[in-house]
């Protein structure tokens, strides 16, 4: 479980997949979020569901997803929690997706399992985590023949999990997106302060004078 401190609340910003999700923690314990799948659209429904929140989501401290997953949905989500965190003079942590669903996975049920969510043009994000939440190897976008092949843990989740087990003949799925109300699932050894979007792959969209953004693959 998280091991932060008790009494702290925290407003968790999760958008970096097809699913928009946010929460309000103090300590472990939920006190109210939201969740949706939408693909698209995160810009417009992140705000309102932040403001659904109690006390409109004023926290102590806010952790956003930093990816890997959608380009647009990671800064959408990066720059509302670093927008807050300024209005509110509140420290700012971030989290890898693959963590938080390799937790949420974990909390249903023991053993290694690897993480399998759609990357971008028909690839897939991999990555394997052992049975403590800490990952094995980094995030990977391969194609879903070498996904397949690459992965060796018998349970795979993400969105992606049914797809890869029928693919590779064998194993257990579990499919699922991150959910900012399960933040609590995650041990506060997966959080950083170095709050960076971590895209898993090289993005499409470059930034002005043609840059491309770092693909961090943590």
């Amino acid at each position: 479980m998280n091991d932060g401190p008790v009494h702290v609340h925290t407003l968790v910003i999760d958008c970096a997949t097809e699913a928009c999700s946010t929460a309000l923690f103090d300590g472990d314990t939920l006190i109210a979020g939201d969740y949706a799948v939408l693909g698209r659209g995160h810009a417009e429904r992140l705000i309102p569901m932040v403001g659904q929140l109690p006390g409109r989501g004023r926290a102590d401290r806010i952790a956003v997803a930093l990816g890997p997953g959608s380009f647009t949905g990671i800064r959408v989500g990066l720059a509302a929690a670093r927008a807050l965190s300024v209005a509110w003079a509140v420290p700012l942590v971030g989290y890898h997706t693959h963590a938080l669903v390799a937790a949420q996975a974990l909390n249903d049920a023991g053993g290694p399992v690897a993480v399998c969510n759609t990357g971008g043009h028909g690839e897939w994000f991999v990555q394997s985590f052992g049975d403590d939440g800490a990952p094995l190897d980094a995030v990977r976008s391969l194609r879903p023949d070498d996904a397949a092949a690459a992965i060796a843990c018998e349970r795979v989740a993400g969105n992606q999990a049914e797809a890869l087990v029928a693919r590779r003949g064998s194993g257990t799925a579990m499919p699922m997106l991150p959910d900012a109300r399960r933040f609590c699932l995650l041990h506060a050894g997966r959080l950083t302060g170095d709050v960076r979007p971590a895209y898993g792959r090289v993005p499409d969209a470059k930034l002005p004078g043609g840059i491309e953004p770092p693909a961090l693959s943590r």
